[in-house]
C-alpha cells in the first residue's frame, strides 16, 4: 500500500494523484475498486482521484473488463501523451537517440554521425539532426544526454573528458546552453553513471548498493548507494581511471596526460591486449584479446596454459582497482560492464570474484551487467522517464508504508 499523508486538503489530493498515478504505470489498467484497494484509499475517493486525473489529461479510460460475474468495471490508464522523454547517448562515432511516452514505451530509435568539426555550432546541429529523426507529439518534458565525461557543477563545464574526443563540448555552462540552443530541457549525465542506472532499474533493483565498473578502452565506475546515484561534489565520483595502483605511472611521472597513469594505464584496454599479447594471445584490439584467450583457456591446446595465466593477470589487474573502491562503499553487489567484461564473460568474472575476496575480504557478490543492448541510451531514458512523470505528476512518487 502506498502511505497516505495527514496535512492540508490540496497537500493530500496532491499525494493521493501521484500514489494513483504511479500506481496505474506499474499495473495498470486498473478498474476503480482495483486502485481503492492497491492505495488504501476509500472507493469514493479513488473515483474523485481518478476524475480529476481524467480532467487533467493524465488518465484516461481503458475499456470495460469483461468475463467476470457482476457488474462491468471500467478500467484506467496512465495516459501516453501526457509527456515525453528522449534519452542520447553521445560517443566519439555517433549519435544515438532513443524517445518514449510517460509509460516508457518508445516510440523510435536512431543513430547518426558525430560532427567532423569539432566546435559548439556542429554539436548543435547534429544532436537537432538526430533528434530530429525520433520526432514526439509534443516535445520532450526531458532529454538526458550521456556523455564521456561528467558536468562539474561548481562550474557548469565538462570535465574528465578527452579534449580529443569531446572538443566540441568544452565550453561554459554546457547543459544551460545546449538546452537554449535546442529550445528543450537537456541534462547531461556521465555514460558510465547512466550505465549503473539502467543496472538498478532492469536488473539489480534488488540491491540498492552496488559499484558499476566499466571495463572498455577507458575506465569508469558508478556508485549506487541507497538507490541513488553518488556524483561526488565536482561531479567526478567513478573517474577510477584516475586511481593511483602499484605497477602504474602516478600522474606525476606522466605528466597528467589523459588516460596514461594509474588504473587506466594498468588495466584499460591498450593494457590489456598488451598484457595477453605478452602471453600469446593475439588480437587486433583488447575485445578480440580477451575473447581469444577465454577460447584458449577452455582448452587443452597448445597455448592453454599461457592464455589461463593471461586471463587471471588482466582478472588480477581489474580486482587491484575494485579493491580500493569497495574497501571504501562496502557494496552489496559489483556489477562488471563494458566490452572487456563481455568478453571475458563468466570465466573472467569468477576469476575477479575470487582475486577481489583476497584482496579485500569483500563479501560483495560480483556479476555480469544484466542489461541488453546499450546500457547507456536505456538509463538515459529511465533517468528522461523519471524527470518528465516528476514534472507531469507533480512531485515524486510517495514513499511505500514502513512494514
Amino acid at each position: 500500500m502506498t502511505e497516505l499523508v495527514r496535512g492540508t486538503p490540496g497537500l493530500v489530493r496532491a499525494v493521493n494523484d501521484r500514489a494513483a498515478l504511479h500506481l496505474l504505470l506499474r499495473q495498470g489498467p486498473l478498474t476503480r475498486p482495483e486502485v481503492s484497494r492497491l492505495t488504501g484509499l476509500s472507493k469514493p475517493t479513488a473515483s474523485q482521484v481518478l476524475a480529476r486525473l481524467e480532467d487533467a489529461g493524465l488518465v484516461v479510460g481503458n475499456g470495460l473488463r469483461t468475463g467476470l460475474p457482476g457488474r462491468v468495471p471500467e478500467t484506467y490508464r496512465v495516459n501516453p501523451a501526457a509527456a515525453y522523454a528522449t534519452a542520447v547517448d553521445v560517443s566519439p562515432e555517433r549519435v544515438a537517440v532513443r524517445s518514449a511516452d510517460i509509460t516508457g514505451t518508445v516510440l523510435g530509435e536512431t543513430e547518426a554521425p558525430v560532427p567532423a568539426r569539432p566546435d559548439r555550432e556542429a554539436l548543435v546541429e547534429a544532436l537537432r539532426t538526430a533528434l530530429g529523426r525520433v520526432p514526439t507529439p509534443r516535445p520532450p518534458r526531458s532529454v538526458v544526454v550521456g556523455v564521456q565525461g561528467a558536468v562539474d557543477p561548481t562550474t557548469g563545464r565538462l570535465a574528465y573528458a578527452s579534449e580529443e574526443d569531446m572538443a566540441a563540448w568544452l565550453f561554459p555552462d554546457v547543459e544551460r546552453t545546449l538546452g537554449e540552443a535546442l529550445g528543450l530541457p537537456v541534462r547531461i549525465e556521465n555514460d558510465v553513471n547512466l550505465a549503473a542506472v539502467a543496472e538498478r532499474a532492469h536488473a539489480a533493483a534488488d540491491c540498492p548498493d552496488f559499484v558499476l565498473l566499466w571495463a572498455d578502452e577507458g575506465l569508469g565506475a558508478a556508485l549506487m548507494i541507497g538507490g541513488r546515484l553518488h556524483r561526488g561534489h565536482f561531479g567526478g565520483a567513478g573517474e577510477v581511471g584516475y586511481l593511483p595502483l602499484p605497477g602504474a605511472p602516478t600522474a606525476r611521472e606522466a605528466g597528467d596526460h589523459y588516460g596514461r597513469h594509474g588504473y587506466q594505464e594498468l588495466a584499460g584496454g591498450d593494457a590489456v591486449r598488451d598484457l595477453l599479447g605478452a602471453h600469446g594471445v593475439p588480437g587486433a584490439d583488447f575485445a578480440e584479446a580477451v575473447t581469444e584467450a577465454v577460447r584458449r583457456a577452455g582448452t587443452s591446446e597448445g597455448g592453454a596454459e599461457a592464455a589461463r595465466a593471461g586471463l587471471a593477470a588482466v582478472a588480477a589487474r581489474l580486482a587491484a582497482g575494485l579493491a580500493s573502491i569497495v574497501t571504501v562503499v562496502d557494496p552489496g553487489l559489483v556489477v562488471l560492464a563494458g566490452r572487456l567484461c563481455a568478453a571475458g564473460g563468466e570465466p573472467l568474472r569468477a576469476l575477479v570474484e575470487r582475486e577481489l575476496r583476497v584482496l579485500a575480504h569483500s563479501r560483495a557478490r560480483v556479476r555480469l551487467s544484466a542489461v541488453t543492448g546499450n546500457p547507456v541510451l536505456s538509463g538515459a531514458l529511465a533517468l528522461a522517464l523519471t524527470e518528465a512523470r516528476e514534472e507531469a505528476f507533480g512531485g515524486p512518487p510517495p514513499l511505500p508504508r514502513s512494514l
